[in-house]
């Protein structure tokens, strides 16, 4: 899923109020604290959608055709994506 500006400002709204609220962060600057976790999610989301490509197209090169959405895409797809988001230890 594709998060949106408008997405990645409401999660950091949300995760900072829990933090503050669960009593885990304090943030004498709310609006640096703003700007820095919308930084870390539109980082991750990024890094998500280029983990999301590499198994789309990892699975695109095989030499046997594997349909999208079948039982064998599906665990392809999941495996790639682990696989690569543990490289990049994310």
């Amino acid at each position: 899923m594709r998060l949106t500006e408008s997405r990645i400002s409401h999660l950091s709204h949300r995760l900072r109020a829990a933090l503050r609220d669960g009593g885990l962060a304090e943030f004498p600057d709310d609006a640096a604290a703003h700007r820095e976790a919308k930084a870390v999610l539109a980082s991750y989301a990024r890094a998500e959608e280029e983990v999301d490509a590499f198994a789309r197209d990892r699975i695109s090169r095989l030499s046997r055709r594997v349909p999208e959405g079948g039982r064998e895409w599906d665990i392809l797809y999941r495996k790639y994506f682990e696989e690569e988001m543990a490289r990049r230890r994310l």
